[in-house]
């Protein structure tokens, strides 16, 4: 006896390749049209920061400390602090972010539950509003921390005990990290599995592994979760409200445990704090010109380190 033979598909019926078409052209509109909103609200914000703040833009506006109440001079105190503040908040998240990935990636089993609550931990933090980062800085960096430290180093004086820039860059560090923990992990697991079983296979340890091979692969994801963490981190406000920003302060920080101003915290203050605003409201648009083209300055650096990183990969190949 012979096997009866198997029906050969036939070509789908026209009605459902012309659904299939017209709902592949609908959500092809639905996405053009998320993305055309976006952009011509990202143009509008733009065009409208840059009309108001160009004709305040000068050396002197971005070289001098504010003064007459605001109203005059320039915002070098605040650009100072917010680079400053980007730079340790960055030091403190990537290195921090990047070694839990790491372990979440390469180390823990699936089965693993210390690694299900790390990753409930890192979902939790992404969620978790700006202002509640605030108050727990507060409340365990400046309270508890600051005050340990006094109480052991400095005989009780308030030294690191009060709002500073040590404490403002580490709170904005854990609101950034999640980012770059998320970031590193997926650019990790890209990695083939074949590279890491080339270089164990060639003496190699798991650590030499990691560090010489995949983590090299994954530069540009790491990169890539950094810039994220720089672009929300640059212009947070709630975070350094009450952990280290100054409402004004003519002299640059020169400690950690000095205080600072933000150019966030400036557009704030001079938005909602200013006694007249109509006389600010030049100060206001070029401080917020100057943050987005600080911010753009940031991202650029970290995207041409991204690419060079990613040129030298492809020549070692």
């Amino acid at each position: 006896m012979t096997a009866a033979a198997a029906p050969v598909p036939g070509p789908a019926p026209r009605r459902l390749v012309g659904r299939i078409r017209h709902g592949d052209r609908a959500l092809a509109i639905l996405s053009g049209t998320a993305v055309a909103v976006i952009l011509a609200m990202l143009a509008v914000i733009i065009v409208d920061v840059v009309r108001g703040g160009v004709g305040t833009l000068s050396w002197e506006f971005v070289s001098e400390p504010p003064r007459d109440g605001m109203t005059a001079g320039g915002v070098f105190p605040a650009i100072f602090g917010t680079v400053a503040l980007t730079l340790l908040m960055t030091l403190a998240a990537v290195p921090a972010g990047v070694a839990t990935a790491i372990y979440l990636a390469e180390f823990a089993s699936t089965q693993s539950r210390v690694a299900r609550l790390v990753r409930v931990c890192v979902a939790n933090l992404a969620g978790v509003p700006s202002i509640v980062f605030g108050l727990f800085g507060l409340g365990f960096f400046i309270a508890t921390v600051g005050k340990a430290i006094d109480a052991v180093a400095y005989g009780g004086h308030s030294v690191y005990g009060r709002p500073c820039l040590i404490w403002s860059s580490l709170t904005l560090a854990i609101l950034t990290m999640p980012v770059v923990v998320v970031a590193t992990e997926e650019a990790i697991r890209a990695v083939p599995r074949e590279l890491r079983e080339a270089s164990l296979a060639l003496g190699a340890t798991r650590i030499q592994t990691i560090l010489r091979v995949v983590l090299p692969q994954a530069l540009g994801g790491i990169l890539t979760g950094t810039i994220l963490a720089v672009s929300r981190g640059a212009g947070e406000v709630a975070p350094i409200l009450f952990t280290g920003v100054a409402y004004y302060l003519p002299h640059l920080p020169t400690n950690l445990n000095d205080q600072f101003m933000s150019l966030g915290y400036h557009v704030y203050v001079l938005a909602t704090q200013s006694p007249d605003v109509d006389k600010t409201k030049p100060q206001l648009y070029g401080t917020a010109l100057v943050l987005l083209t600080l911010t753009f300055l940031l991202n650029l650096v970290a995207i041409s380190i991204r690419s060079r990183s990613r040129k030298r990969a492809r020549g070692g190949h």
